[in-house]
């Protein structure tokens, strides 16, 4: 009988399920938006293997998870972390907030080139230097995780990218023979498993892309069941004419599109964005199939080449900076600005203007200085002053509009389709980086909607806050086995304390992690250990599937 209980036991033992990971006794949620329940976590390999009641399973490793959350990992629906990547493939700033997968292509990707692109960006790098082993997008993508990333990365094909392949900085419309050309090479980067055409409407040379330019090649991204994505054309006093625009591609090229960075800016809009809202809901009722995303911050970050007219920049930079230093051109330009109300409507003056990265040392004692301080050490208006440093840093010159309205914020974040991103890289405090103050979203965007957004103005509940940053971008980008805590998926997980998951990066002090976060995963291999590092990178490229 003694032998009989044994062999039992013994066959008991031997037919139990083995994991290499259970994380044990957190609070699940799927990311479906459904409800958390206190469960285990299986996985197996790169995949979650179960979820459920696991007491009885064989482990290798065990994470305690009682009282935490546990979620499928975040989705960054715009991440510049393209070149960073590149000099330090940790993900620092992202990965330690719970993001697993990082997208690129605002406008610009990074394939596919030519020959001349790529001189122009080796002359281009400031401190980021990386070597171009690569021509097009599907190449860099798998040099990318080659090299050793800790996130996985995805990427829309820039719609500016195969205009200036084809047209270079031309401020033209494409002739049929060369939007012909352009078609092919979308077309080779869908196949290459692109998630769709990401377009940007205020920056040269995509600006310089008509409706039907853009219909044509959005129409080729239909055919894969891609998104068309687009920083639309204005997003300030024209911001309602740009969403007619937007939903004119959408319409007539059949795709899914979505809306970058959704916002109304400068003061004088910010009553437009109920409209806005109004026409993409009504676009949606009509049978479109259209999103957003958006990072929370009542403030935005680019160049000094917002505020300047298309005219001025046309031909890249070296042509825009010579421009700036033709008095003519100089005079034209203020007169411009002087019959729109100023060149700095938006930001309510320049001193709603933050400097935020210069690439000449001499001029790295204006970082974190608002545009009208500068203007006054230098002794020259703010309109002389901004073209100026453009000129004198032989760069855009980094810095942040304050030109939202958090009552819009607000509105915008509840919208069942609106997901989240940074619009900025991932990055560390430390090296390279430290060369300049970025936007606080670099170090805070997904913490601060848990903790700002969830938990202290419950304008969201944390099983709807975790749906817009999994399973909506992950369906959205049409990607398989992401987004979900779910048997079969991959296995990116989170786990997080509701209570305290806190940013920390401010305007002023913007090089602070955030903090909250205890594990993350990522393809089954654990990146964060009780909120550190492991070094591990174990991130892939990740394809339209």
């Amino acid at each position: 009988m003694r032998i009989a209980i044994t062999a039992a036991l013994f066959v008991a033992a031997c037919s139990a399920p083995k994991y290499d990971v259970i994380i044990r006794g957190g609070t699940v949620y799927d990311g479906t938006g459904a409800p958390g329940v206190v469960a285990d976590v299986g996985i197996r390999g790169d995949s979650i293997a179960a979820v459920g009641d696991l007491s009885a399973a064989k482990v290798t490793v065990e994470v305690p998870a009682t009282g935490m959350a546990v979620a499928p990992g975040f989705i960054n629906m715009l991440s510049w972390a393209n070149e960073a990547l590149l000099v330090d493939g940790r993900s620092q700033s992202d990965i330690r907030q719970g993001v697993t997968l990082e997208v690129f292509g605002e406008g610009e990707s990074m394939g596919p080139w030519n020959d001349s692109m790529k001189a122009e960006v080796r002359a281009g790098m400031g401190a980021m230097q990386f070597d171009i082993t690569w021509t097009t997008l599907g190449e860099y993508l798998d040099t990318l995780a080659g090299r050793g990333i800790s996130t996985n990365v995805a990427s829309f094909v820039g719609a500016a990218t195969v205009r200036q392949h084809v047209l270079g900085h031309a401020s033209r419309a494409a002739t049929p023979e060369e939007l012909g050309r352009m078609e092919a090479l979308v077309d080779q980067a869908m196949q290459d498993g692109a998630v769709g055409l990401g377009s940007s409407l205020i920056y040269e040379p995509g600006m310089f892309a008509t409706t039907d330019e853009l219909v044509a090649l959005s129409r080729v991204v239909a055919k894969h069941d891609g998104l068309y994505i687009s920083h639309i054309r204005n997003e300030n006093d024209s911001v309602l004419d740009a969403v007619d625009e937007f939903l004119e591609i959408a319409r007539r090229a059949g795709v899914r599109a979505e809306v970058y960075h959704l916002k109304a800016a400068g003061r004088a809009n910010w009553g437009k964005m109920d409209e806005v809202i109004r026409r993409l809901e009504a676009a949606r009722a009509e049978g479109l199939t259209i999103t957003a995303d958006m990072y929370p911050y009542p403030a935005s970050a680019t160049g000094l080449d917002a505020i300047m007219p298309g005219w001025v920049r046309e031909g890249g930079f070296d042509a825009w900076r010579e421009r700036l230093m033709d008095p003519v051109v100089r005079r034209r330009l203020k007169a411009e600005w002087r019959a729109r109300g100023g060149a700095f409507v938006g930001p309510g003056g320049p001193e709603g203007v933050l400097l935020a990265g210069f690439r000449q040392d001499s001029l790295k004692q204006y970082t974190g200085k608002r545009l009208s301080e500068v203007a006054v050490l230098r002794g020259t208006s703010p309109e002389d002053t901004a073209m100026d440093l453009v000129i004198a840093d032989r760069s855009r010159v980094d810095c942040v509009y304050f030109t939202m309205s958090e009552d819009n914020l607000r509105k915008q974040i509840v919208l069942p389709w609106v997901s989240f991103d940074s619009d900025a890289a991932s990055m560390a405090p430390e090296g390279i980086f430290l060369r300049g103050n970025p936007h606080p979203r670099a170090y805070g965007t997904f913490a601060r909607v848990l903790a700002k957004y969830v938990r202290t103005d419950s304008v969201l509940t944390l099983p709807d806050a975790i749906r817009k940053l999994t399973s909506l971008p992950a369906k959205n980008l049409n990607i398989a086995r992401r987004g979900t805590l779910a048997p079969g998926f991959h296995a990116d997980v989170v786990v997080f304390d509701p209570a305290t998951i806190q940013d920390h990066a401010t305007f002023e002090r913007p090089h602070q992690y955030a903090t909250g976060v205890s594990q993350v995963f990522v393809n089954g291999v654990q990146v964060i250990r009780d909120g550190e590092h492991t070094g591990a990178k174990p991130g892939r490229a990740v394809r339209r599937r």
